[in-house]
C-alpha cells in the first residue's frame, strides 16, 4: 500500500546560560530531541569543533546512523524477500562533511560497511548482491544530496556445535 507519511518530533534547546545568545560562545548548543510516544530522548548538541558537547549526539551523527539504520532495515528486509538468512549485521559507517567556509557546508559522502553475516556459504553471492536492491529501497538515502556509498563484507556464520 502506497501512501504518505508524517513524522513529528520536538527539539528543545537547553543552552541557555544566563545572557542566551548574547555572543558565540556565551550560550550552550545542548538539547533534546522528543517525539510522541518514545520512552527516551536523544541528548543533542553540536560536534564539538562547533562549541558542542562531545557526550551528546550532534545532527551530524544522527544523520549518519539515519542512512546506516535505514539501509540495515532495508537489507534485511530484502534478504528475507530473496531467502537469504543473515544472522548477523554489524556496520561502522562514515560521513565526510565539508565546510563552505561561509559558516555552513555539506555532507560529500557516506561510507556504509555492513558485517553480514549468513546462515549458509551458498547465500554469499546473493546476499553480497543485495545491497543494491536494499540501497534503492532506503527512503533516508533516496532523500539526501550526496553519495552512499557501500563497503559490505559478508561471511558465513559459524556452525553451532
Amino acid at each position: 500500500m502506497l501512501g504518505e507519511h508524517h513524522y513529528e518530533i520536538e527539539v528543545e534547546w537547553q543552552g541557555d546560560r544566563g545572557t542566551g545568545t548574547s555572543g558565540y560562545r556565551a550560550y550552550g548548543r545542548q538539547h533534546a530531541v522528543r517525539a510522541p510516544g518514545k520512552l527516551h530522548e536523544i541528548d543533542g548538541s553540536s560536534d564539538r569543533t562547533f562549541h558542542g558537547d562531545r557526550e551528546r549526539w550532534n545532527p551530524e551523527e544522527l544523520l549518519l546512523a539515519a542512512l546506516s539504520e535505514c539501509h540495515m532495515l532495508a537489507y534485511l528486509h530484502v534478504a528475507t524477500n530473496h531467502g537469504v538468512i543473515v544472522r548477523a549485521y554489524a556496520d561502522r559507517a562514515v560521513g565526510v562533511m565539508l565546510e563552505d567556509g561561509r559558516g555552513g557546508g555539506a555532507f560529500t559522502e557516506a561510507v556504509l560497511r555492513p558485517q553480514v553475516e549468513v546462515a549458509d556459504a551458498s547465500m554469499l553471492e546473493l546476499a553480497r548482491s543485495l545491497h543494491a536492491e536494499a540501497s534503492e529501497k532506503c527512503f533516508i538515502a533516496a532523500s539526501v544530496a550526496f553519495p552512499v556509498r557501500h563497503e559490505p563484507v559478508t561471511t558465513v556464520a559459524a556452525s553451532a556445535g
